[in-house]
């Protein structure tokens, strides 16, 4: 941050070093974006939310959702 990054990125802390971050990162660059990805859950999401990061990253999201079979068939103007 001291070297002049606009933005941050911290991964897997928990809750309260994620604030301790976060306080860190506002205090060298108060206007740097700070986005917190890494073990985030709907079950504590509210507590990384009360970090202050500006934006929070969750795979959890997609981790366990089921797969589906897609296809796209698109015809080109010169194939016709």
């Amino acid at each position: 941050m001291s070297a002049g990054a606009e933005s941050v990125l911290l991964d897997n802390m928990s809750p309260a070093e994620a604030k301790q971050c976060v306080a860190v990162a506002r205090g060298l660059q108060p206007e740097c974006i700070v986005e917190i990805s890494g073990g985030i859950t709907l079950e504590n999401v509210r507590a990384y939310a009360e970090t202050g990061a500006d934006f929070l990253s969750s795979g959890s999201l997609t981790h366990s959702a089921p797969a589906a079979s897609l296809s796209l068939l698109v015809d080109s103007i010169e194939d016709k």
